[in-house]
């Protein structure tokens, strides 16, 4: 069987990428607060190896035990590492994608490669704006200092390269523009 008819379809997975400072949660929450009441939109609620922290993503949490386990059988839609935590998109988002809905998920770009193998239809929306915007909101942050920023900013890789898929959403005006950018380009109305 060619690999292309064992990709999970017809649905489609969408994972939400970007460098730190971008606005990808709060895009994210807003995008959510526009499509509520949508049966064919499910948003991932990713489970992590940390601690809940009002000041990051709601998320669940989980030991490293359980996110090594879940890894190893499978039971996941996708899993990665990064900055020494593990990340979870739980499994039961592969059943709204067989089913044909669209899934939303704060990615990675670690795992950009294994959801194009994994799913007919992988998309990327990459959030970005200027380093100078990106160092602003991080310093409004107030938990880096300007060095800290800077070197941060200086090993980001802001732009991923041979992503098939991958649509650049600018942030750098409002967030009702950009949610509306981001509903144009994934072919979403507010409404069921």
């Amino acid at each position: 069987m060619p690999e292309e008819a064992a990709r999970l379809g017809p649905g489609r997975m969408v994972l939400v990428v970007g460098p730190s400072g971008a606005g990808k949660d709060t895009l994210m929450e807003a995008l959510q607060d526009r499509l509520r009441g949508r049966s064919d939109v499910q948003f991932a609620r990713r489970a992590i190896t940390r601690q809940a922290d009002a000041d990051a993503e709601d998320h669940d949490t989980l030991d490293r035990a359980g996110f090594e386990r879940l890894v190893s059988t499978g039971e996941v839609a996708l899993a990665w590492e990064a900055h020494g935590l593990g990340y979870v998109i739980p499994k039961t988002c592969d059943a709204v994608i067989r089913a044909g809905g669209t899934v939303i998920a704060n990615g990675s770009r670690r795992v950009l490669r294994l959801a194009e193998r994994k799913y007919e239809n992988a998309l990327v929306l990459l959030i970005t704006a200027p380093v100078d915007i990106l160092a602003e909101r991080l310093a409004a942050r107030g938990r880096e200092t300007r060095e800290e920023i800077r070197r941060r900013l200086e090993r980001a890789d802001l732009e991923p390269e041979n992503v098939t898929n991958l649509i650049r959403i600018e942030n750098t005006g409002t967030v009702d523009d950009a949610v509306t950018k981001m509903m144009a380009v994934l072919e979403l109305s507010g409404d069921d």
